[in-house]
Order: structure tokens, then sequence, then C-alpha cells
């Protein structure tokens, strides 16, 4: 039996990120494509939910598991990785570690416990991806991790350096920021310190109207 798959016309997230002849997104783009894309988590976890009335876990979300339609709407897909936490009432369940490097949450790669947390942990990773145009660990000789470059910026106040230099400069500073602390928050060490998707739905909302606002 074979699969039919619908055809997304503008490919992969990550092309869009790293290929310089792809489409250029703009923040406006890249902040309905995350919103889409946490929505999407959000529903599918829902929707698992009621049918298996146990949370099922993606476990590998990353840019290249985001396609984009004619429009640049986003979907989630490859869920050949997901796993179903099987007691009810259970919070995790302990399994070998597997996913992507790069986006796998650190708790679960420590401990073998997966969680609802862990797909928030690389929902962060995909949103700092958006945000700064850059892989998840760096090309040079330190491969550093794009979590660690973002924080050291952070920690000197420098968003104008974290923001992809392709983007144009008069965006609202609020809207990028705001941005940078829902994505700093998903990538929490710690899964207890990461916020619900729902919450990051609700944050990223507002991170659009602050950048429509400033263009009325």
């Amino acid at each position: 039996m074979g699969l039919i798959y619908e055809y997304m016309e503008n490919g992969n997230l990550a092309m869009h990120l790293s290929d310089k002849n792809a489409s250029f997104l703009s923040w406006e783009t890249r902040l309905k494509i995350s919103m889409d894309s946490a929505q999407g988590q959000q529903d599918w976890s829902i929707c698992t939910m009621v049918a298996s009335h146990a949370p099922i876990i993606h476990r590998d979300m990353k840019s290249t598991n985001i396609l984009l339609d004619v429009n640049f709407q986003a979907k989630l897909t490859d869920l050949g990785l997901s796993k179903v936490i099987p007691d009810e009432g259970g919070t995790h369940v302990s399994t070998k570690v597997v996913g992507t490097p790069g986006y796998l949450d650190p708790e679960y790669y420590a401990t073998n416990r997966l969680n609802e947390k862990s797909d928030v942990f690389s929902f962060g990773v995909v949103l700092l991806e958006i945000i700064t145009g850059q892989p998840t660990i760096t090309k040079t000789p330190e491969k550093v991790h794009i979590i660690k470059w973002v924080n050291s910026m952070v920690e000197r106040g420098d968003v104008k350096n974290i923001m992809d230099p392709r983007l144009e400069r008069d965006l609202d500073i609020n809207s990028i920021w705001k941005a940078i602390e829902v994505a700093m928050s998903c990538v929490s060490f710690t899964s207890t310190k990461r916020p619900t998707m729902t919450y990051v739905v609700m944050e990223l909302k507002q991170c659009l109207a602050m950048e429509f606002g400033s263009e009325a």
C-alpha cells in the first residue's frame, strides 16, 4: 500500500532559511510560519489525545519537517518517530533516545525520559533558526549550538546581530525581542521551566500583532 502526501509548492522551511536561491522570507512571514507550526503541533497533540486518550510526542520537530504551501502556510510532517505516553495520567515515557542532533531535548538525552515539553524544546530551536537564519550548529570548527550563540548576544542586549541580517532593519524591535524571549524559554534545560505550546501560540500572536501595529 502506498502513501499519498499533499504537494507543498514551497518545499520545507530549512530551504528558505539557508538557500540563497530560495524565496526570501520577511519577518511577518516568518512569524506566521512560526505560529502555524506551533498551532499545528498543538492541534495534532489535541487530536491524538482525543483519539488515543494518551499524549503523543512528535520527537522530531525540525525545520526540514515543516513544509510550506503556495501561500507559505506551514504544516508539520513526519510522524515516524512519534511516541505515545502509555500510562493513563502519565507525564513521560522512558525510551531509547532518537531524534535529530541539534534539536534534541537535553533532559531527554540525559535521562531517556520523554515528555510533552521535549517537543517544546525542539520547537524553540526551530524558532531560533527562523529568527536568526542560522543552522542549529555553526559550521565553524568550534561547532557552537545556536542556543549558546544566541544566549551570548542576549546577555549583551545585542538583538540586531541575533536577527537574520537579510531582514529589514526597520522592524518592530519589541516584536523581535518577544520572539527571542519565547524561543529561549522553550529551550530551557529543565522541562518544567518550558512553556506549553498553547502559551507559545498566544505569545507569537502578540508578536505578529506588534509587527502589524508598527506598519500602521
